[in-house]
């Protein structure tokens, strides 16, 4: 029976498309290993060439990452490229097993976002302003610097804070920018950026929890102050 390139599977079935639509863990080994290998040869695809290596392996990759490069090269269409490659993989994978999972900052109050955010704010003599992006149990995802530059204020643009929060997943988000004066009363269009950014949030079922002023050494936050 020919073999059939992966270029001619249905799009559903190919691995690289498949892992896009339905995230990586929806993949079998053999079908990540060729996402890594690209490619087979004229006799069979990369997921058969990997179904193969790994049938020899017992199906078991802690016993595919103890083979060397030579070993990998004695099957026909693994060239010395790819036997790294997925020498590489295996390595990464047993590395990542023995890191801790990264710490995320917790900023569910005014006071936790203002000691994350001053050490960045302090010293600067122009406007940042930055959107903090969390998920529901007010761990931060991603910190962004949405503008920066000005004395007295910075341009802000909606779109831009809720693309990042869709594309980031965000459940929860804050907002915080600086006062290079060290007055931290907000301005009318600090307000009206507040009211419009928490509009947007109640459009897209994120929760709004607050937005700080950060000055060296005092802050304000509408959501202490009963603003939102």
């Amino acid at each position: 029976m020919q073999n059939i390139s992966i270029n001619h599977w249905s799009e559903a079935d190919r691995p690289r498309e498949k892992l896009e639509r339905l995230g990586p863990s929806a993949l079998s080994d053999a079908e990540l290993l060729a996402i890594l290998i690209g490619s087979g040869s004229v006799k069979e695809s990369a997921v058969d060439l990997m179904r193969r290596i790994l049938k020899d392996c017992n199906n078991n990759l802690n016993t595919l990452g103890k083979m060397s490069i030579s070993e990998l090269q004695r099957y026909h269409g693994m060239g010395p490229a790819k036997a790294i490659t997925l020498l590489a993989a295996c390595e990464l994978g047993k590395r990542r097993g023995k890191t801790e999972a990264e710490q995320r900052e917790e900023l569910g109050s005014a006071t936790a976002i203002y000691n994350y955010m001053h050490p960045k704010l302090q010293d600067l003599d122009v406007e940042e302003f930055h959107v903090l992006l969390m998920n529901q149990a007010f761990k931060l995802i991603k910190s962004i610097c949405i503008s920066h530059g000005g004395m007295t204020e910075t341009a802000v643009d909606i779109r831009v804070i809720m693309k990042h929060a869709l594309l980031n997943n965000t459940t929860v988000m804050a907002v915080c920018h600086n006062h290079p004066s060290g007055n931290t009363h907000p301005s009318m269009h600090d307000d009206r950026l507040t009211q419009q950014i928490k509009k947007a949030c109640e459009t897209m079922r994120i929760y709004f929890l607050d937005h700080v002023i950060v000055t060296d050494g005092k802050y304000y936050s509408y959501h202490e102050e009963g603003r939102l």
